[in-house]
């Protein structure tokens, strides 16, 4: 049986800023090679108000405006109910996730279990924040991409995808790809080089060259030691597999 491809669904007030980031490079040919969907939802088309407003005042006062639940709650409705209307598609394999700054950290590892599903749902939050029933009774899960605040959910939603997209087979065209890449079992990734052989100079180490593959793993594996331990000392104390 073919398996299904992944699903991921958008929830945001500005789709625009999705349109560069989704059809250019990995995340468009995973697209293009139909190993992912992915639709990107204006909330304010899920608002009953005459002026398509999606946010409010605080009660008790406060400043700044809260994003109303009853918009978002019928987007992820209208998402379900176009999906699984007609299939007996397993809605344990959704996930919907609200980019927050309160949320879990995003890393390697979780990149890699949040591929494991074959339907995300992304609600982007923006101005001071989200009526907290969206939090407590909607999402499954909040990420945060840093200790950082931003002005709204989209660019961590943007990160998020391309960071799961390149876990889904197939996508990445060498299968080595993400076996040697930077953060595989804690370490930085180890030097690269190309042509030209001398620049200005600067030369290609020699063991590069030998065609020695056993010497020339164990000069990659050398450095990726030497670069975490210089960059990323903390990266070494982190136990577990695959960590950021």
């Amino acid at each position: 049986m073919k398996a299904e491809r992944m699903r991921i669904d958008v929830i945001t007030t500005f789709p625009k800023m999705f349109e560069a980031v989704l059809n250019e490079s990995i995340i468009k040919r995973a697209q293009q090679k139909r190993k992912v969907d992915i639709y990107v939802h204006n909330l304010r088309d899920y608002s009953l108000d005459k002026h398509k407003k999606v946010d409010d005042r605080p009660y008790g006062g406060g400043c700044g405006m809260i994003m109303k639940p009853e918009p978002i709650f019928r987007a992820v409705d209208g998402i379900f109910k176009k999906r699984y209307k007609k299939t007996k598609t397993s809605q344990s394999k959704v996930k919907i996730i609200l980019l927050s700054p309160q949320g879990k950290l995003l890393n390697h590892q979780l990149a890699k279990d949040l591929c494991r599903y074959g339907h995300l749902i992304l609600i982007c939050g923006h101005y001071e924040g989200v009526d907290e029933r969206v939090r407590k009774y909607l999402a499954d899960e909040e990420i945060s991409i840093g200790d950082y605040v931003l002005t709204g959910g989209e660019l961590p939603a943007m990160v998020l995808i391309d960071c799961v997209v390149r876990f889904i087979p197939g996508v990445l065209g060498n299968k080595k790809s993400l076996k040697f890449e930077s953060l595989q079992n804690n370490l930085l990734e180890y030097p690269q080089y190309t042509r030209p052989l001398n620049f200005r100079g600067m030369r290609v180490p020699r063991v590069l060259l030998s065609g020695d593959h056993k010497k020339i793993e164990e000069f990659r594996i050398k450095e990726a030691w030497r670069r975490t331990l210089q960059k990323r000392p903390d990266l070494l104390k982190r136990k577990g597999g695959d960590c950021l």
